[in-house]
């Protein structure tokens, strides 16, 4: 399968900083018609974000677990489909101590993308990932995808552009 993995904070949503209440998630402009159109060409989309606010003490997994959820249902009201989500709640030197610790999966580590080449059928040559800082893109390039640096505006026209680059039939 083709995919786009997509970091959370400022990429799918305004980065709000330890965003893990609903009402205070503010999509990004073309987020969730970016999921539909992603959709409609066949790729799966994913979401790899690190939750670091767990380790913090700010929010627990469950909170992160319900806006995921959340998030999933309204880019499905829209016509698209987040496959799934994986997140890392863990932080060296973290407040929590069942958090305090090095993880594979805090990002620039790859090990969210990993995990979802082993759970599910991907191929890298037609996938890449989104993500809004030079961390995202160095996890990408550490599981051998294209990497992405998006810095705001219409994510829809971004990712469009991406599709174009990588001559996707179907690109707007």
């Amino acid at each position: 399968m083709k995919a786009v993995f997509f970091d959370r904070d400022g990429v799918i949503n305004e980065d709000a900083g330890y965003l893990y209440k609903r009402e205070d998630f503010i999509w990004t402009d073309g987020a969730k018609d970016t999921f539909a159109h992603l959709h409609n060409l066949g790729y799966a989309a994913f979401v790899v974000t690190n939750q670091s606010g767990v380790a913090r003490g700010y929010y627990t997994e469950d909170d992160v677990n319900r806006l995921h959820r959340w998030m999933c249902e309204e880019v499905a009201e829209a016509g698209g489909k987040i496959e799934k989500v994986y997140y890392c709640p863990y932080l060296e030197g973290a407040t929590v101590a069942a958090y305090d610790r090095k993880s594979s999966w805090r990002k620039p580590e790859p090990g969210m993308i990993l995990q979802a080449f082993a759970d599910y059928d991907i191929d890298k040559e037609k996938s890449f990932l989104v993500g809004d800082s030079p961390r995202d893109i160095e996890a990408a390039e550490r599981a051998g995808l294209d990497g992405y640096l998006f810095s705001g505006g219409s994510l829809k026209t971004f990712v469009d552009g991406i599709l174009k680059e990588r001559n996707v039939d179907g690109a707007i």
